[in-house]
């Protein structure tokens, strides 16, 4: 952040997945220009502990534990951003787990886990920001993944996943464009965070499949990268751009 100067701002949003990487970057970021926060992460720990970063900033955070596939942790967030607040502006939906699998490998456990937190932890943020953003004429921002546009190697479970969250984007889209709020998604590839460590490759994988999935540039994306993307998907200078799929991945779907 040093160095950048940032419009100012005053939105009250949640961020999801708070605690790391891309989460924890889309916080600082938002809670240096102003915004007010909820950063909400499974760790409550960490959620807490990004918060009181924003906060000896001179930013305005809180942090909340919850597990964003569980409705009532999610109508929990909400409803305590609104008692501070009173309003809700942008919804950052980060929060993401995966891994790649042989598919007859895959348990349903994980299967269920997986779509569990990033596309049903997804639409519950949604479904219970929408109201609150149809007064506001708000934004909802999801991070999906090029594995919900194009095909990978072992992860029949996560590429499911996001590419459910690019419809169920494109599907709020549409249905709330009358109403003024705005619903984009981010499809980064490898990016610089703890999930990393989450996508080893399986035992007897085929290593000419990875190949596709290389950037040409060769390089892991930086968390502030995607969180820049998010501000700039949020701001009101993009009023008429919804249902936008936007690419960060170094040349992987070329």
């Amino acid at each position: 952040m040093v160095g950048i100067v940032l419009p100012t701002r005053s939105e009250v949003l949640p961020v999801t997945g708070a605690a790391p990487g891309i989460g924890r970057a889309t916080a600082l970021r938002f809670g240096a220009s102003g915004a007010s926060l909820c950063c909400l992460d499974l760790d409550a720990d960490g959620a807490r502990e990004t918060a009181e970063t924003v906060n000896a900033d001179g930013g305005d955070a809180f942090g909340c534990g919850g597990d964003v596939s569980d409705e009532v942790d999610v109508k929990g967030a909400v409803a305590t951003v609104l008692e501070r607040h009173g309003r809700l502006d942008v919804l950052a939906n980060v929060a993401g787990i995966g891994h790649f699998r042989h598919t007859p490998e895959e348990s349903l456990a994980d299967w269920s886990r997986i779509l569990g937190v990033n596309l049903t932890g997804t639409f519950l943020m949604a479904r219970e920001a929408l109201p609150h953003l149809v007064e506001t004429k708000g934004v909802i921002v999801n991070v999906a993944s090029v594995a919900g546009l194009t095909a990978h190697p072992y992860t029949a479970a996560y590429g499911s996943s996001k590419g459910g969250v690019l419809m169920l984007t494109k599907s709020l889209a549409l249905e709330y464009a009358s109403r003024g709020v705005r619903v984009n998604a981010i499809c980064p590839s490898g990016v610089l965070t703890p999930i990393v460590t989450q996508f080893a490759a399986p035992d007897g994988a085929e290593e000419i499949l990875f190949q596709r999935i290389i950037p040409p540039n060769g390089q892991l994306i930086d968390p502030g990268e995607i969180a820049c993307a998010i501000e700039f998907l949020a701001s009101a200078e993009m009023g008429n751009m919804t249902g936008a799929v936007l690419t960060i991945d170094g040349g992987v779907t070329l």
